[in-house]
Order: structure tokens, then sequence, then C-alpha cells
């Protein structure tokens, strides 16, 4: 029989549940490898899909090292008070300081996560013990900002206080640094375009914890279901096994084109949207198109959005009269 206590923890944990991942950054990544890997039609994929798990795992350890550079200016606002209280000549406010932003509630959940801690210590998260000059960086000009300045105005706070200016100091600071988007550009060039994903969830993360939150909080799910990984893995798989067939459907609806005219990216978007069309029952062809329209208006060209749907739309409709649609549920909507 469940105790109390269980219940308690599993509609906690269940309620605040939140994954980093949703299909349309999933195709991104599948978009991201096939075009790095040039596309090539292969039986031997083994290495491009470890390539893509790889590459969308390590989306996590973004996350991780986001959140342990909120730990580190943490421990680096503890040092500066003490090391200002010691002063020789110190004044009677550097003796007894403000000590809010030490005693930040939030921060103090996260500095004192165990589970947190191992996972950062299991993943190698240690980036800030050797560039430390981005824990000062973001320090300062927290130090500088009206939101600190704000946030003094009182020695003590709730916890929505608390909540309140650790969110506004990720949105306003953190989120937006330019120096610290270089050096995540430099460690990893895909973790770029994981950045508004990963901070997205970590907004989400910090406006929803509570004083009871479970350690579990801030270790939120990659991957939604076991569903969105496969998805992933299929979308590649499909896509890469039938290069062929895919460049050969869309030829024949763009005779009046020159192919070398044809982005690249417009070309791989259109055969996974192809691929995604006869492969996935599930998945409405209307989503299925909208999605790709989307990704194309962010990494291609101003005109690819109208060009891939004026093709997929004319596919769709020749799958349908052939009867090679088979969508079901939600798929025939």
């Amino acid at each position: 029989m469940q105790s109390e206590s269980d219940s308690h923890f599993r509609s906690n944990f269940f309620k605040f549940f939140v994954s980093m991942l949703n299909r349309r950054h999933i195709r991104i990544k599948v978009m991201q490898v096939l075009y790095a890997f040039g596309g090539t039609e292969s039986d031997d994929f083994s290495k491009d899909q470890k390539f893509l798990l790889f590459s969308i795992d390590n989306m996590y350890n973004l996350y991780l090292l986001l959140i342990s550079l909120m730990i580190e200016v943490h421990k680096r606002s503890e040092n500066h008070l003490e090391k200002t209280s010691k002063k020789h000549l110190a004044t009677q406010e550097e003796k007894n300081p403000n000590r809010k932003f030490v005693n930040n509630q939030v921060l103090v959940l996260l500095k004192n996560n165990e589970q947190l801690q191992a996972k950062l210590e299991a993943q190698h998260i240690n980036n800030w013990e050797l560039d430390t000059e981005y824990v000062d960086l973001i320090f300062k000009e927290i130090l500088a900002s009206d939101i600190y300045k704000n946030y003094l105005e009182t020695k003590t706070s709730d916890f929505k206080e608390d909540r309140d200016f650790i969110v506004d100091v990720f949105k306003e600071i953190i989120a937006p640094n330019e120096k610290l988007y270089d050096y995540l550009e430099d460690k990893h060039l895909t973790w770029l375009d994981d950045l508004p994903t990963v901070n997205t969830t970590i907004l989400k993360l910090l406006r929803k914890v509570k004083k009871d939150s479970t350690a579990f909080h801030f270790l939120p799910k990659l991957y939604k279901d076991i569903e969105d990984k496969e998805f992933a893995i299929k979308l590649f798989k499909k896509t890469l096994l039938n290069q062929n067939a895919l460049t050969e459907a869309i030829s024949k609806k763009t005779t009046n084109w020159d192919s070398d005219r044809i982005a690249n990216i417009d070309l791989m978007l259109l055969k996974m949207g192809i691929c995604e069309v006869l492969n996935f029952p599930s998945i409405p062809t209307k989503v299925t198109i909208n999605e790709y329209l989307e990704i194309s208006k962010e990494y291609s060209t101003p005109k690819s959005s109208v060009f891939i749907n004026g093709i997929l739309d004319k596919l769709v409709k020749e799958y349908q009269n052939d009867g090679k649609l088979n969508k079901v549920g939600r798929g025939l909507m």
C-alpha cells in the first residue's frame, strides 16, 4: 500500500515534470546531422546515428553547465562577503553586510541538491573551475544591476521574492550575455541551436520551484517519453536509407527548377518531410508540413517556406490519390 509521503512525492514530481526536447527540436537535430554528413544513402549508419544521439544528449550537458554557473556565482558571492568583511579597514556595512543574495533560498536549494551535484560530477561538468572569469563576469554584472539593487532594499525576503529575483537574473543577465554566448559557441557549435530550448527549460523550472520541491525538480527529462527518442532514430534512419527515392520524388516535382539553385537545406527538409508523411501514421500531414515550414524560416532562405510548402502539398495530394498515405488516429486530420 502506498504511503501518504510516497503519494505526495509522486504527485509533486509529476506535477512539475518538465522535458527539454520537443519534436521540432528533434527534427532540427536530425536535419543538422544529415546535413553535416552529406546525407549519403547507406546501410551503415551506425556512426551517424551515434553522432545524432550524442548531439541530442550533449544538450543536457549544456543545461547542467548553465545550472552549475548559478551555483558557482552563489559561491562567488559567499567568498566576496567573507573577504570584504575581513578587510583591514572594513566599514561597518562591510562588517555587517546584507546577506540576502547569499541566503537566497533558490540558490541554496541548488547548492544543497545532492542529486544535482551527483549528476554534475557524473557528467564531468567542471568548466567553471578552469574558466572562473565567466563566473566573475556574471557576478559583477549582477552586482551592478538594478535588479540586484532593488532586491537588496531589505535584508530579508520570502521564497517568492527570492525566486522572482533569480528568474530575473537568469532572464536579464545570464541568458542574453554575449561573452557567455561566445564561450558556449567555442565549446560546442551545436549548443547555439540548443540554447533557446535550454534557457526556456531553466526558466520554467525556476518559475515553478517551491520551497518543498523535490531534489529531482532540477533534473528534468531530456525526452518527453521513449516515443520521442524512437521518433528521432526512425526519422533519421528512414531518411538516410531512402535518399535516392526521396531525391527522385523531389526531382519529379521540380522539373522547372535548376537543381543547383535549390538550397541544400531545402532539399534535406523536403526529404525529411516526405519521409515523415509516409512513415509516421499518427502524425497529421498538416502538422508535418507546418513543422518543416517553420524550420525552413529559421534555417534557410526567405523564400524557402513557399517552395517547400508547394512541393510537399503536391506530393501529399499525389500520395492520397495513390493510396500511399496510411494515416491513423490523429494522423487522419
